[in-house]
């Protein structure tokens, strides 16, 4: 059993609380931690298998503690995809191997990748996958699906399976015509030019048009315009199941950060303007906004200093997410509630899932500067470093197992 002393509650009230679990410890929370349950990330990519240099389940599942994160949502663009049910069970099993190794029971559901030669298979992991993620522009690992026909089938399927689509919104044919417009450009800020809004606000067209055609629900994955948002809000006027999802990098960054980051800061769908960032506020708020992924994508510091055009898109998130939105509560950008909100209760709902007695004791008093040196990616670096947030985890609670958040190592009597 592990006994939390004078625990704060999202209330503001001070509690003992109990939680099931093999250890018999006692945490003091001394009337300063609060107690948030185990937060969910939507959105991540944890590279097993195929480029576990960039980042794998033992350094994901640690960098998820820290985070105070304890279940994750991996998706499927990884080296083979999984896209059939011989890689989606060869990939669940390298990763329950990779958790044994850790000693961390970190909870997980995976994507099934949506490929027009082996969609029809969906159909023998219908229970056992979150949903089915198309790719409807091309990013990393070359998982896309462009055609019409291929995309209504994966609707289609999904609708007769009872499983959401979730969709990487970017039209393929815009990015080819607007990459060959910009061809020879090489400063990083042209990424957002190369992949600008008109990809995303026709992509997000599209998935609409298709889940009210089939009845399906879709899920935005990444959402980044205003435009985007609004086409949300007719759609959910028409009784149509459209869920978004925004990323911590689009709420806290935008374009003018190319110039200290450059190609670090790249990602599809790309950084937006300052209007678009307030825009997913306003979002956040009014509702529109279902929840929050990380869209951790880690690559190595080395193959992000590549030059444009050779540089990889994706940067690391999940260990920051949290940490952020803390920062933002405390600056009055949004509560704890709000919090709780779009990173566990709507996409406990969303996904149907089975509640967690899963817990996080956060400092909101607590300030730390993200520094690269105290990174557990695997990857060793973040897009935030040298920022100085207040608020972070302290103690994550997985299965009835506590950790120390700062380094994932297990909290012992």
């Amino acid at each position: 059993m592990i006994r939390l002393k004078r625990v704060k509650t999202l209330g503001n009230g001070i509690e003992d609380l109990t939680i099931d679990s093999e250890e018999e410890l006692t945490i003091d929370c001394e009337e300063r931690l609060v107690r948030l349950p185990g937060l969910i990330d939507p959105h991540v990519h944890f590279r097993t298998p195929g480029a576990e240099h960039k980042e794998n389940w033992r350094s994901g599942a640690k960098a998820a503690i820290r985070g105070g994160i304890t279940t994750v949502f991996d998706m499927p663009n990884n080296q083979p995809p999984c896209v059939d049910p011989d890689s989606f069970h060869q990939k669940k099993a390298l990763i329950d191997q990779q958790l044994k190794e850790c000693g961390i029971p970190l909870n997980y559901k995976l994507f099934f990748g949506a490929d027009k030669d082996h969609i029809l298979s969906v159909g023998k992991v219908r229970d056992e996958v979150i949903g089915v993620k198309i790719f409807m522009g091309s990013s990393t690992g070359g998982l896309v699906m462009e055609d019409r026909e291929s995309i209504d089938r994966a609707f289609e399927l999904a609708a007769q399976h009872d499983l959401m689509v979730a969709v990487h919104a970017e039209d393929e044919e815009i990015l080819k015509e607007r990459q060959q417009a910009f061809a020879g450009e090489k400063h990083p800020a042209i990424h957002s030019k190369i992949r600008d809004r008109s990809a995303a606000i026709k992509a997000t067209e599209l998935a609409i048009e298709l889940a009210e055609k089939y009845n399906s629900r879709v899920y935005i994955l990444h959402l980044s315009t205003k435009e985007e948002l609004d086409l949300v809000r007719q759609a959910r006027d028409r009784q149509i199941l459209v869920f978004a999802e925004t990323t911590p990098h689009h709420l806290f960054l935008n374009e003018e950060a190319y110039e200290n980051w450059g190609t670090k800061v790249q990602m599809n769908p790309p950084l937006r303007t300052p209007k678009d960032q307030e825009a997913l506020w306003e979002a956040i708020h009014d509702g529109t906004i279902d929840s929050i992924g990380s869209d951790h994508a880690p690559h190595t510091l080395d193959e992000k200093n590549r030059p444009y055009g050779e540089a990889p898109s994706g940067i690391p998130g999940i260990e920051t997410t949290l940490p952020l939105l803390l920062n933002a509560c405390n600056e009055g950008k949004l509560t704890l509630e709000q919090i709780v909100k779009l990173m566990r209760i709507n996409l406990e709902q969303i996904y149907n899932l089975p509640h967690s007695s899963d817990v996080v004791l956060v400092d909101m008093e607590l300030p730390k500067t993200v520094n690269d040196q105290n990174i557990l990616s695997k990857c060793g670096w973040s897009p935030y470093s040298g920022m100085t947030l207040k608020g972070w985890p302290v103690y994550t609670i997985i299965n009835g197992k506590p950790y120390k958040a700062e380094d994932a190592t297990p909290l012992r009597p």
